[in-house]
């Protein structure tokens, strides 16, 4: 981790807090056992209730950006969700390992969660995106050191990505539009 690893967090966690002025918002300290410790020795998740900003819950990683900036660059991810719940903050914890550990994400990029996003959902992906909802006031972070972006984590279900695959980022984003999609609801239909 870099000497600008704490500076860094707290930058992030100030910019979300600032962002979400009116909201509640809990730093959660998030422990991944001894081996991803040293991937992530600091890794935050911001639990962000709904208030006047949004009607939806927001978890935020704070810690990504110490351990995988390049040349004062990197990313943070936000995910948006119907309620609070520790399977949440464990999914931010995740995707943050993914991508601090080897496995760099990006805008257009996404990821396998292995399981349902929650029991009963058909989203067993994540595709990395621009943070819609939220908009580039979120995305874009300022930090001491350098400059953090923060991407949007749509979990997503396997016959998207393999659309997305075969026609492309933009294709599926608007599969999304034309279905009105809502991202915040776990057992929604596939667009794909």
């Amino acid at each position: 981790m870099s000497d600008s690893g704490p500076p860094a967090a707290e930058g992030v966690e100030s910019h979300v807090r600032a962002f979400f002025a009116g909201h509640f918002v809990e730093a959660v300290d998030h422990g991944l056992g001894t081996e991803r410790q040293r991937v992530l020795p600091r890794l935050r998740v911001l639990v962000v209730a709904p208030g006047p900003r949004s009607d939806s819950w927001a978890y935020v990683t704070a810690g990504c950006w110490a351990s995988a900036a390049h040349d004062g660059h990197g990313l943070e991810f936000v995910m948006t969700a119907h309620v609070r719940d520790q399977r949440f903050i464990e999914l931010m914890a995740m995707i943050a390992y993914y991508h601090c550990g080897g496995h760099r994400l990006d805008l257009e990029h996404s990821m396998p969660i292995g399981e349902p996003w929650v029991p009963g959902s058909s989203c067993d992906h994540v595709l990395i995106s621009l943070p819609y909802l939220h908009g580039p006031d979120l995305e874009h972070c300022p930090l001491p050191q350098g400059h953090a972006r923060i991407l949007w984590a749509l979990p997503v279900t396997t016959a998207e990505i393999e659309f997305r695959r075969r026609h492309g980022h933009e294709a599926l984003e608007q599969l999304f539009d034309a279905a009105q999609l809502i991202p915040t609801d776990p057992f929604r239909a596939s667009v794909a």
